[in-house]
């Protein structure tokens, strides 16, 4: 079934999400479930393509899953829901309903809570060991820490606490597992979790993931630049619903996602343009999205020109095979020895580590990677 020259199945590898009854990460384990049964193609996988062959991925069928999330409603229940958003296909949930099920019971309450008064290091040491449990219980070779939960605001500089994103990263560490950061939310962004990261030798990769939007962008702004086409302006606006939406609806929440989003224009064109993203909650969209941009340009003897895009999709299955790609290629890196910030997997990130900024440099940068890692075998 998979293209990726894969390890044996008999080794398996631990994927723990932070948000793990979201859409995403929902999304992604029924995906994992599916391709594996042979119900669905891996359509939106990298790595189940020609090029990533004898590099020694793990397969879909060894992954195992568990996390953390503070919400409450099972797996299996939560898959309905997006059966019933057109997120799913329908049937879906019924017929790999054993696999969900097996997720779930691996999934501990996350935090902090309201009224929690646990400290940093108390929840840090409680997450590492529900980590570490789940690798004993599962008998994983590895697990991957991956964040796929809501957007939260960039924290104060004097703040005296860690963000909740960078107390799981803390854990994660802790545990000995590599880490990708799928949202914008700082993680293991702060000089002491990178440093401690480097210093147990563990691969990570981050931050934002790339889906819509700013996929588009990233592909557009060097044309532009080839071209020798001067962008003056360049707008965009975001409609979207789901918890994304609601936590987007912070201002503070939303000027962290903007950040990633604006970095690759700044980056290719040399300059930051005029012009802003806008992103609004709609809660009656759901899962999906719709992102809508407006370039102004100039040509040849100062003429004006526009340029105008929508893009429509499902958040949520843009992002859950993106999601399944990077735990399978961090792991690999962990297996091979690799650690630190992995600046090949820049393709699948709104704001990388480090790397260029255009996506086709981008995917030869990734290319080059799955090369370093069917060269380690």
């Amino acid at each position: 079934m998979t293209t990726s020259g894969t390890e044996s199945t008999a080794v398996r590898t631990g994927v723990w999400f932070v948000g793990a009854r979201g859409s995403v990460a929902t999304t992604a384990v029924a995906g994992c479930a599916a391709v594996t049964a042979g119900l669905h193609p891996a359509t939106g996988m990298v790595t189940e393509t020609a090029p990533f062959a004898g590099t020694g991925l793990p397969a879909l069928s060894s992954l195992v899953f568990g996390g953390h999330d503070t919400a409450s409603c099972p797996l299996p229940k939560r898959a309905e829901e997006l059966t019933v958003a057109g997120v799913l296909p329908h049937g879906l949930p019924a017929a790999i309903h054993a696999e969900l099920t097996a997720a779930d019971q691996e999934i501990r309450t996350g935090g902090p809570q309201p009224g929690d008064t646990r400290s940093d290091e108390e929840l840090i040491a409680a997450f590492a060991d529900d980590i570490t449990g789940f690798a004993r219980r599962t008998g994983v070779a590895r697990t991957v820490v991956v964040n796929v939960s809501s957007t939260e605001p960039s924290p104060a500089p004097d703040d005296p606490r860690l963000p909740a994103s960078s107390l799981y990263a803390a854990a994660a560490v802790r545990a000995g597992c590599s880490y990708v950061n799928f949202t914008p939310s700082t993680g293991l962004r702060t000089e002491a979790l990178t440093a401690a990261a480097e210093a147990a030798g563990l691969p990570h990769a981050g931050r934002d993931g790339k889906t819509g939007q700013t996929l588009l962008r990233s592909v557009l702004a060097p044309m532009f630049v080839q071209r020798a086409l001067t962008v003056r302006a360049w707008s965009g606006t975001n409609l979207l619903g789901g918890g994304d939406g609601a936590a987007l609806a912070d201002p503070a929440a939303a000027a962290a996602k903007n950040a990633g989003k604006e970095r690759v224009l700044a980056d290719t064109l040399g300059t930051a343009p005029e012009g802003e993203v806008h992103i609004d909650d709609v809660p009656a969209l759901g899962d999906w999205k719709t992102a809508w941009d407006h370039i102004a340009f100039d040509g040849f003897l100062g003429s004006r020109m526009i340029l105008q895009t929508i893009w429509q999709g499902c958040d949520s299955a843009l992002a859950a095979p993106l999601v399944l790609d990077l735990a399978r290629l961090v792991s690999r890196a962990h297996e091979a020895g690799l650690s630190g910030p992995l600046p090949g997997l820049g393709f699948y990130f709104k704001d990388p580590d480090s790397g260029p900024a255009a996506l086709a440099e981008q995917f030869e940068a990734l290319l080059a990677f799955a090369e370093r890692l069917r060269e380690s075998r």
